[in-house]
């Protein structure tokens, strides 16, 4: 039996009759091999799962240095946050005093070039903080439709926009009223 390894390094390990893993024309009509493909596709799925953990733990400077300077975030009924300092600014004085649980999950990935990407990925959100002394909640389903640019320090977010399909909030929440 031929090892995974061995069948990702190309079409000369697989056994006769085996399927080997396609090559995949980006759009200028260049090449990316299936290997390359595949670890930038892992790569932008890797930074997703960073950026996520460190917004909801509130590392501003590590997820700041996953966006790219000219980063464009359509996330803010204040409309958008361009750059990428103004957009870590925003998100964190909205978040703070609040408790964030995000998931995201099922990625669409398509490589566009070998050094830029565009996906949608499913989300859900929690949102707990107080306001006075009653507690509040969001609840928030949508997706996030995201661009991606590998720079010299790897894969970085250069656009995101967050839609909402359906948002749950505490009763008399007054904070998040127009997510």
């Amino acid at each position: 039996m031929i090892s995974r390894r061995k069948a990702l390094v190309g079409a000369a390990a697989l056994p006769a009759g085996s399927l080997a893993l396609p090559a995949h024309a980006d759009t200028n009509g260049e090449v990316i091999g299936a290997i390359d493909r595949l670890v930038a596709l892992e790569d932008i799925r890797n930074l997703k799962a960073r950026r996520i953990r460190a917004m909801d733990e509130k590392r501003w400077s590590d997820y700041e240095a996953m966006h790219a300077e000219d980063h464009i975030s359509m996330t803010y009924a204040a409309g958008p946050a361009v750059g990428t300092r103004a957009n870590t600014a925003r998100l964190s004085a909205t978040l703070d005093g609040v408790i964030t649980v995000h998931h995201a999950h099922t990625p669409e990935l398509e490589l566009l070039t070998a050094n830029t990407a565009q996906g949608v990925w499913a989300m859900e959100d929690m949102l707990f903080w107080k306001e006075g002394e009653a507690d509040h909640w969001l609840h928030g389903f949508g997706h996030y439709h995201e661009r991606y640019r590998k720079g010299p320090n790897g894969w970085q977010f250069i656009y995101r926009q967050l839609t909402r399909l359906h948002v749950k909030r505490s009763p008399g929440a007054l904070r998040f009223k127009a997510q």
